[in-house]
């Protein structure tokens, strides 16, 4: 239905959580390297549990492999540099979601290839940095799947 994407995920914990996560909403979650664990990492597997046979999970040497090769629609970013609210924008299957490493989130250059509409942010309080990057999958891919009535075809 929707594409996770992960640009170099640090914490295996948080990308196991994404692995139940899109094993639960449909999702296809892609990986692009470098990431910050192995995937064999113990962390990882506690995280997502048994879900990992369920999800579709695809990996990706870097983010141009990625763009030249994933099947996926419409291409959003998500930073908290981003100005359009995740709630405001009109989702449809197929669309993606980008989100960048815990520690740094994407690069700029990044962020702004896609069109500004497309350029997504969640609110927080003033002052804060960021959210879980699981949270924050979580909150953006039930949005969007709710703005298809939760259709699980």
């Amino acid at each position: 239905m929707f594409h996770v994407v992960l640009f170099e995920p640090e914490i295996p914990p948080n990308t196991g959580n994404i692995i139940r996560l899109c094993a639960n909403t449909g999702s296809t979650l892609h990986l692009i390297e470098p990431l910050g664990f192995e995937p064999d990492d113990r962390r990882l597997r506690r995280a997502g549990l048994d879900y990992h046979d369920w999800a579709s999970i695809h990996r990706y040497r870097n983010l141009r492999v990625f763009l030249d090769t994933a099947q996926t629609g419409r291409l959003f970013t998500l930073s908290t540099h981003n100005q359009v609210l995740y709630s405001a924008a009109d989702y449809e299957p197929g669309d993606a979601f980008m989100f960048g490493p815990e520690s740094r989130g994407l690069k700029r250059e990044t962020r702004e290839s896609v069109p500004p509409e497309r350029r997504i942010t969640l609110p927080m309080m003033p002052g804060n940095r960021s959210l879980n990057l699981a949270n924050t999958v979580s909150i953006v891919i039930y949005e969007a799947w709710r703005q298809q009535n939760f259709d699980r075809g």
